[in-house]
C-alpha cells in the first residue's frame, strides 16, 4: 500500500468506526509488530506464512468474541 501502512490503515479505520474487528497479518512476529505500539482490543494477529484454517480460525474467534459481547 502505497503512502500507508497496514497499521495505519488499521487505526484509520477503528478511528471512523471503532466496533471494526482487524486481523493484523506480518511477516514479522508478534514482539516486533508489538513495539509500534501493540494491539488495541478487537485486533488480531497471524504471523505469515499461514494456513487457511488458519485464518479461519481467527475469523471465527473475532466473530465468536463479537457474538458473546451481544449475549
Amino acid at each position: 500500500m502505497p503512502g500507508m501502512s497496514g497499521w495505519e490503515l488499521a487505526q484509520t479505520m477503528r478511528a471512523r468506526r471503532a466496533d471494526m474487528k482487524v486481523i493484523y497479518m506480518s511477516g514479522y512476529t508478534d514482539k516486533v509488530v508489538s513495539q509500534d505500539g501493540g494491539f488495541d482490543p478487537g485486533m488480531v494477529f497471524l504471523q505469515k506464512p499461514f494456513p487457511l484454517s488458519t485464518l479461519v480460525e481467527k475469523v471465527r474467534e473475532l466473530l465468536g468474541a463479537e457474538v458473546q459481547q451481544q449475549l
